[in-house]
Parts: C-alpha cells; sequence; structure tokens
C-alpha cells in the first residue's frame, strides 16, 4: 500500500507512513523497510508494552529513539485516546520525547480539550519548534483556536476540499467563515466517529461509496461492515453537510 501511495503521490508531497508494531526491533525492522520504500517520515504509534500506568518515559523515548536512529527520518509523535487503542503521554513524558533529535511533530488525539492544551503546553515549552498537529476529529476548527498548527485527522477523508477551506481560513484568523464551515461539518463528524469510534473507518468509506471516489466500502477483519441503519445515518449526514444531494422520493 505504501509504495502505491508513494508513487501516486510522487514528489508533490512528502509521505509520513504510519509505523505499527508490537516491539522495538520490528519497528525498526519496518521502518528501514518504509524509508527504502519511499517513505519521509513515520507517525509512530503508541505500542502495547506502553499499557498500565504509570508508564515509564525510557521505554517510549528509547522506543523513539532506536526508529530515529536507525532511519534518519523525521517522526510525529502520537498522543491517542486508550479508547483507541493509544496511551496519552504525561506532560513529562512529552518533555523527554521532544528530546528525541529526530522528533519533529506530534498528533494530538486526546479527543478532549483540557488534554489538548496541556499537551501543547509541554511540548512547545520542551521544543517550540515541534509542530502542533490536531488529531481530534470531534473539534476540528477549535483545535486551531486552541493552537493547533495542522491537523492529521481520519475524518479528512470526507468532505476534504471544505476541510482544507476551513483550516485556511483558522489559519488566517478569518474565524466567521471557518466555524460557518465546521458548523455545517460537525454533524457528519459525529455520524463518522460515533460508538464504537473503531468503526469509522467503515462509516468513512461507506461516506466515500456514496460519493462514487470508492467502489466497495471493505473494512479488514476483525472489523465489521456497518448496518444498513448505520449508512442511512451517514447519507443522511453527508446530505445536511452538503456533500450530497438529499434523495427525492418518486
Amino acid at each position: 500500500m505504501l509504495e502505491i501511495v508513494v508513487d501516486e503521490v510522487g514528489d508533490r508531497v512528502p509521505v509520513i507512513a504510519g509505523l505499527g508494531a508490537q516491539f522495538t526491533e520490528q519497528a525498526v525492522k519496518l521502518a528501514k523497510e518504509y524509508k527504502a520504500v519511499g517513505a519521509a517520515g513515520f507517525l509512530v504509534f503508541p505500542i502495547s508494552a506502553y499499557q498500565g500506568q504509570p508508564l515509564d518515559p525510557e521505554v517510549p523515548v528509547r522506543y523513539h529513539a532506536a526508529i530515529g536512529d536507525a532511519t534518519g527520518l523525521p517522526l510525529v509523535l502520537f498522543n491517542l485516546q486508550p479508547s483507541l487503542g493509544g496511551v496519552l503521554y504525561p506532560p513529562e513524558t512529552l518533555h523527554r520525547l521532544c528530546q528525541v533529535a529526530e522528533v519533529g511533530a506530534i498528533k494530538e488525539a486526546s479527543f478532549d480539550a483540557k488534554l489538548f492544551v496541556e499537551a501543547r503546553e509541554a511540548v512547545k515549552a520542551a521544543r517550540p519548534d515541534c509542530v502542533f498537529l490536531t488529531g481530534n476529529d470531534n473539534f476540528i476548527y477549535e483545535s486551531f483556536v486552541l493552537g493547533a498548527e495542522g491537523a492529521l485527522i481520519g475524518f479528512g477523508a470526507v468532505a476534504t476540499r471544505r476541510q482544507v477551506e476551513m483550516i485556511e481560513h483558522a489559519l488566517e484568523g478569518n474565524h466567521a467563515e471557518g466555524s460557518a464551515i465546521m458548523d455545517t461539518l460537525t454533524p457528519l463528524a459525529f455520524a463518522i466517529f460515533a460508538a464504537p469510534v473503531r468503526n469509522y473507518r467503515a462509516r468513512a468509506k461507506e461516506a466515500l461509496v456514496m460519493q462514487g471516489i470508492l467502489e466497495r466500502a471493505t473494512v479488514r477483519e476483525p472489523l465489521l461492515p456497518v448496518s444498513e441503519a448505520e449508512k442511512d445515518r451517514v447519507r443522511e449526514a453527508m446530505v445536511l453537510a452538503g456533500e450530497l444531494e438529499p434523495v427525492v422520493a418518486a
């Protein structure tokens, strides 16, 4: 898949590969393989070894440092809520992680505005040049008001052009225009990320099928396809967001 993306993108933009593994040796091996294919950097997913608190900062620090040392490529930290299989790094751990030379950005996906602000304060205190990206699909626009410098979001696959427009307004300080777009997109974001959140992939793919962008909304097992009732809810949200025309009964 990565090779296909790199070939399609070409030299237009760098490709950041998601890096998920179970242990350090495996992560380093995969990172080297991804680099050989053309990855320009890595979004480093939290691993199962982080589970259980308190988390010794040395564990994630050594993990990220090993990947950085082996590849020399930029790393994006991933602060991910536990309900999505992640871990939320305490401020002192974020401070340590920001000292890893290859770390250049963080995706903050706590889905909690208070934790978002706390993480940003910790990161900017440690490394002012570390780019702070929002991964909070439930308050994208508000993230920029709170200091986000970019977005790395699953919801970005749906209504992409309007989200880009919204983010441009946010970065330019045009808050009335930006928040108006977010108001129309929020019901769709909530429909895609409804409980259980793990099904957001299938819902997003269904939305893209409805638009004719994808042929099928295939997900890999053990994930399951969404029900017809859930498809109807996604379609309704797409119509409300202006991404689909309403179906007129004959």
